[in-house]
Order: structure tokens, then C-alpha cells, then sequence
């Protein structure tokens, strides 16, 4: 069981737990023996994450939209009130908006993106630190879910392009921020995990030539596994940045 300088269990907050890297992760927070709270909009679909989990008293499902700001503060508040603290954040939500030239992109798809994937995951951070300075032991680690869109795009991509590498620059800030009191912060950028999101690689997407080709993807699991071995680091150790992708895919040389 992982636990923290108390010998306490550690406690673990994934947003977008109900599917995807973030069922994933949280199974794998889950098995090494976290309690973990379980965010996402959809009840039904955390309570299945928990159930997967073969115990889920060690979870706690939250119904939660990251990009509000109340909803947000009350999931933390029943995460503090059930675990009383918080050892690591996974900022894995996030959403896209429809694969369409920047002209035919309207504003509240463009909203919608930045709300989920910059905005949430600025309220699920504040509320992290500021549980993480004061719990005691100090401290805490956070990890951010940047995509490999934070380093290259794709086409007819400007909003999720523009929120990923927003998250570049939000993961170093708050390493920055958060070193003087012992909170880590890092990112992965994941390239082609076969989850629903990806389903269409196998199909054909749009390539940088404009062109559709089928793409590889990986077992979500490594993803998973690579969001445990960053968590478990002590916290005078952290994974700024890290890239878990398909080896086949076309990222490098991209465009």
C-alpha cells in the first residue's frame, strides 16, 4: 500500500474518471493502494470505475464539471471532509471541439475547450494547493494531462491545440509556485491511447498534408502506468514533462 509520511494512505483526485486515461489512472492509483476520488459529469460512469476497482470504499465518485467554479469547490470540500487530504491531483479531463477549419469554429465550441481543458483545470489546481500547503505533511504532487498537441497540432485543431500548450506554460508556473512548499507539478503528453476519444485512428484521420491515414495506438495501461510511477516519486524528485506515444505514429517530423 502507498502511503504518505503518516502512514497514512495516500489520497489521489483524477478528474475524467469515467473513461479513458482517467479510468485507467485511477485503477492503477486504486490497485497500488490509494483512495481516490473519482471526477467526471457523469455519475453512472464513476460508479462503474469504482466498481472495476474490485473495492470501491477506497474511492469516492464526485459528479463534477471542472469548469465551474462551485462544483469544483464542492468536490474538494467532500474530498477533504472523506480523506481529510490531498497527495496528488491528475488534471486529466478535457474535451475537443468538432475537427472544422478555424473559420467555421464558433465561439462556444471555442469556449467549451478552454473551459474544460485550461479553465478546469486551473479551479482543480487552486483548490489542490491550497489543501496541499496547509495539510500535514506539507505538500503534494500534481499532474497534468497535456497531449502531444501541447507539442505539435494536428489540423483544424486551434482550440484543443491552443488549451494543450496553455498547459505547457500552466504546468511550469505552478512548479514554480508550488516549490518553496513541497508541491511537484508535471505533464504527460499522451499520443494515441486507444480509448473512445482515439476510436477513429484506426479509421483514418486528417494528417498534416491534409491527407487521412490510419494511425497506431497503444494500450491505455502504459499510459496508466507511466501517471503511477510519476505519483509515486518522493517529492524532492519530478517528471517535468513526459511523452508516452505510439512508437508508429507520426509525430516527429510532423507537418
Amino acid at each position: 500500500m502507498t502511503t504518505n509520511a503518516a502512514s497514512q494512505p495516500r489520497v489521489a483526485v483524477v478528474t475524467g474518471a469515467g473513461s479513458g486515461v482517467g479510468r485507467h489512472s485511477a485503477l492503477a492509483l486504486l490497485g497500488d493502494g490509494y483512495r481516490v476520488a473519482l471526477l467526471g459529469r457523469r455519475h453512472a460512469a464513476l460508479d462503474e470505475t469504482a466498481a472495476l476497482s474490485g473495492d470501491s470504499s477506497h474511492s469516492l465518485t464526485v459528479p463534477t464539471d471542472v469548469a465551474s467554479e462551485a462544483s469544483v469547490r464542492s468536490a474538494f470540500e467532500q474530498i477533504l471532509e472523506r480523506f481529510g487530504r490531498v497527495d496528488v491531483l491528475f488534471n486529466n479531463a478535457g474535451g475537443n471541439a468538432p475537427p472544422v477549419p478555424l473559420e467555421d469554429l464558433t465561439l462556444e465550441q471555442w469556449e467549451g475547450v478552454v473551459g474544460v481543458n485550461l479553465t478546469g483545470m486551473f479551479l482543480c489546481t487552486r483548490e489542490a494547493m491550497r489543501i496541499m500547503k496547509a495539510q500535514d505533511p506539507r505538500g503534494g504532487r500534481i499532474i497534468n494531462n497535456g497531449s502531444v498537441s501541447a507539442q505539435t497540432p494536428r489540423p483544424h485543431s486551434a482550440a484543443y491545440t491552443a488549451t494543450k500548450h496553455s498547459v505547457t506554460g500552466f504546468t511550469k508556473s505552478v512548479a514554480l509556485d508550488g516549490r518553496a512548499f513541497d508541491i511537484a507539478c508535471g505533464q504527460i503528453d499522451i499520443g494515441n491511447a486507444a480509448t473512445p476519444m482515439t476510436a477513429r485512428m484506426s479509421q483514418g484521420v486528417l494528417q498534416a498534408n491534409f491527407e487521412l491515414a490510419r494511425e497506431p495506438t497503444i494500450d491505455v495501461d502504459h499510459v496508466a502506468r507511466a501517471v503511477l510511477y510519476m505519483a509515486n516519486l518522493p517529492l524532492d524528485a519530478n517528471v517535468l514533462t513526459m511523452t508516452v506515444m505510439a512508437t508508429r505514429m507520426p509525430l516527429v517530423g510532423r507537418g
